[in-house]
């Protein structure tokens, strides 16, 4: 197994979230992107607030896992965009295929 990374945003328009998903490809900062409404429930300004939104997950290397957040809080519209990113296991040919796409 070897690692690459997953870094997650969520945006509040579905045209946002695959422009900035394109975007990443585009500048081959990541291998796939993927986008998944959801309804999010969350504290905003002291007020429980819920929103539907997209969910974007790109898959990057390790080492473009940092600059691939930059890139999208550079895109992101929101005040406060939440953007994680972690390492997943994935199967060798996996990683080369990310390795590949990014490079």
């Amino acid at each position: 197994m070897t690692d690459i990374a997953i870094v997650q945003a969520s945006f509040g328009d579905p045209a946002e979230a695959a422009l900035v998903a394109r975007k990443l490809l585009e500048e081959r900062l990541a291998a796939c992107t993927s986008l998944m409404p959801v309804t999010s429930i969350y504290r905003w300004q002291d007020v429980t607030q819920e929103a539907a939104e997209t969910v974007m997950t790109a898959k990057t290397t390790i080492e473009l896992a940092t600059q691939v957040a930059a890139r999208i809080g550079q895109l992101h519209s929101y005040d406060l965009p939440v953007i994680e990113r972690w390492p997943v296991a994935v199967d060798e040919a996996v990683a080369a295929w990310v390795r590949d796409a990014t490079g």
